[in-house]
């Protein structure tokens, strides 16, 4: 059985092309977060940067990671994502807490 892991996506879109993104997250992640295996699923703006996001997600397993990545949704947001973000986006797959 995989353990829960977490993972931070860093987004960054085109000047004056926030507001797509926002979009999209704010259509997304309702359904992301009713996802069997999702444990977190946030964004959150850069201060001082409009148009630099973070997105934290936790999930159960890879299992179930790979079952979101597979989701209609998800493949149709993937595949419009590039005309508001400079390109793809940097994730970044978190280790254990270091004490």
């Amino acid at each position: 059985m995989s353990e829960a892991f977490m993972m931070v996506i860093l987004i960054q879109t085109k000047p004056g092309q926030s507001k797509e993104q926002i979009a999209a997250y704010t259509r997304l992640a309702p359904l992301v977060r009713a996802e069997a295996g999702c444990l977190q699923y946030d964004m959150h703006g850069v201060d001082g940067d409009e148009n630099k996001f973070v997105l934290v997600e936790k999930w159960a397993s890879k299992a179930a990671l790979a079952a979101h990545d597979a989701m209609p949704y998800m493949v149709e947001a993937d595949a419009l994502s590039p005309g508001f973000r400079t390109g793809p986006a940097t994730v970044l797959f978190l280790g254990p807490v270091i004490a």
